[in-house]
């Protein structure tokens, strides 16, 4: 957890960790840019893309110790989901974007979208690796935009 000062954003990042190798590289990509702006961050960890939406509503419910304020300004979702021989894929990749979605609409939250839905590991680097595309970053960049967007329209309650 990073501690920056009062005024600034603080994140919660939540990695979905059945790739360690690429959630490590969408993490590095993400805290970066959440440093530049001189954001605070909170990690989580859970199994897999099916929990993100789960543990995003745990962290939404959850207050700022000994008070009631919101603890988070925004999230980032971070990890992957690579195509198998299945149709797992469609299921997780469609209802975990619908969920999240549907969090962020529902509840105006500011959210970073970085999972990676991909057909290979080579597709799943191009996209991770903090030297290439970053998407790490871009999700931590586009959560940022969005607590801008959100104190613009005084929706920021804190």
């Amino acid at each position: 957890m990073t501690d920056p000062n009062p005024d600034a954003p603080h994140v919660l990042v939540l990695e979905a960790r059945f790739y360690d190798d690429i959630a490590d590289e969408l993490a590095k990509g993400a805290l970066h840019a959440l440093k530049e702006a001189g954001a605070g961050h909170e990690r989580c960890a859970v199994p897999g893309a099916f929990e993100l939406p789960a543990a995003l509503r745990y962290a939404m419910l959850s207050p700022e110790y000994y008070s009631a304020r919101r603890r988070f300004d925004g999230f980032v979702v971070l990890g992957c989901v690579i195509r198998g021989e299945t149709s797992h894929y469609d299921l997780i990749c469609t209802e975990v974007a619908r969920a999240l979605q549907s969090l962020a609409v529902e509840h105006a939250l500011a959210l970073g979208f970085g999972l990676l839905t991909v057909e290979n590991q080579e597709q799943a680097w191009a996209r991770a690796d903090v030297r290439r595309r970053n998407l790490g970053r871009l999700a931590a960049r586009a959560c940022l935009d969005m607590i801008d967007l959100k104190r613009h329209f005084r929706l920021d309650l804190r």
